[in-house]
């Protein structure tokens, strides 16, 4: 593969992965690797978990790679996968825990800015504390709701991507958007 192959486009990758060149799905690895594990991140709220989950997405994209019709891009194919990886594990770890709620729920790339010159020295923990309960009032919602909530508010898909993402109804993604922004109004209604 030469340096011109960088710039391929994903079905290009995947029809060489499918064809026994290791390199190709190498590229779509790097491509979306940062992608995969944000979106694990924001779930699981944990570095070790994201980055096991993130393996875990990748190994199951190279061995489903046979059955990809392409009638979605590999990127919203790939973000499936994820994204019902990512609920899985967050349904087994309710059930081992019994409940317990996650404490971080946003992704490292969310953290708070520096603070900037003049700005009050309390704004910036102001901010750390609305974070904190933003994080904690995501981990409340259920896993469906916080994975339409964090795949549009975070990831910023629309709502049609994020019906293919989950394989549902458009109105069902509304819905669910509709009663995570409740409830989350509800949790955080004292911040004013």
């Amino acid at each position: 593969m030469g340096a011109g192959d960088r710039q391929l486009p994903d079905e290009v990758l995947v029809e060489r992965t499918l064809a026994n060149d290791a390199g190709a799905f190498a590229q779509l690895y790097e491509r979306y690797r940062e992608k995969v594990y944000r979106l694990a991140y924001r779930f699981t709220g944990s570095q070790a978990d994201a980055l096991d989950l993130c393996q875990e997405v990748f190994v199951k994209a190279y061995e489903s790679l046979p059955g990809f019709r392409g009638q979605a891009r590999f990127s919203t194919w790939l973000t499936r996968i994820a994204a019902n990886t990512c609920v899985d594990h967050s349904r087994q770890a309710q059930v081992r825990r019994a409940g317990e709620l996650h404490e971080e729920a946003i992704a490292a790339d969310m953290r708070l800015p520096e603070r900037h010159a003049g700005e009050p020295p309390g704004r910036s923990i102001e901010l750390e504390e609305t974070r904190a309960a933003l994080d904690a009032a995501i981990a409340q919602l259920t896993p469906g709701h916080r994975e339409a909530f964090i795949l549009h508010a975070v990831e910023g898909l629309t709502y049609e991507e994020i019906a293919r993402v989950v394989g549902c109804p458009v109105g069902t993604v509304m819905s669910r958007l509709h009663y995570a922004r409740k409830r989350l109004r509800s949790l955080l209604s004292w911040l004013g």
